[in-house]
């Protein structure tokens, strides 16, 4: 059992996430914590001259409410956390920076793009220094 669950969550994979959780909870030792974690991507500089003001933080607060809508749905205390960066380089830096032991990932079908860049996930399991649960 896992005592620090990282579960990365992309809001457009729908019950992808609710899947994670689950799982997560299987995984999980008593008094263990779980960690919902949703990566932006970072707004090149040249473009983001162009976007509105607060744009930045409407969106962090709007992802930080949709961690937190997504615990409470399915009935689970967890922590919510929204990095910026890339994602699975963000990923791991975070799960590193945070001791966490485990990661619960989704990872859909696989398209014929990834068979040459690979996935978020694929990434994420070549990489990770802890354990990784994918879920498709």
């Amino acid at each position: 059992m896992y005592t620090n669950i990282l579960v990365p969550v992309v809001f457009d994979h729908g019950a992808h996430s609710e899947n994670s959780l689950k799982a997560a909870q299987a995984l999980l030792s008593d008094g263990g914590q779980i960690t919902l974690l949703h990566v932006l991507e970072e707004v090149p500089t040249y473009a983001s001259n162009y976007l509105p003001e607060g744009l930045a933080e409407s969106r962090h607060q709007e992802a930080l409410d949709g961690l937190n809508d997504i615990a409470r749905q399915n009935g689970v205390s967890c922590k919510a956390a929204v990095a910026h960066g890339h994602g699975y380089s963000t990923i791991l830096a975070y799960c590193e920076k945070n001791g966490c032991d485990c990661i619960v990932i989704a990872s859909h079908k696989p398209g014929f793009e990834d068979y040459f860049l690979g996935s978020t996930a694929a990434r994420v399991v070549r990489h990770a220094k802890c354990g990784v649960h994918i879920l498709r």
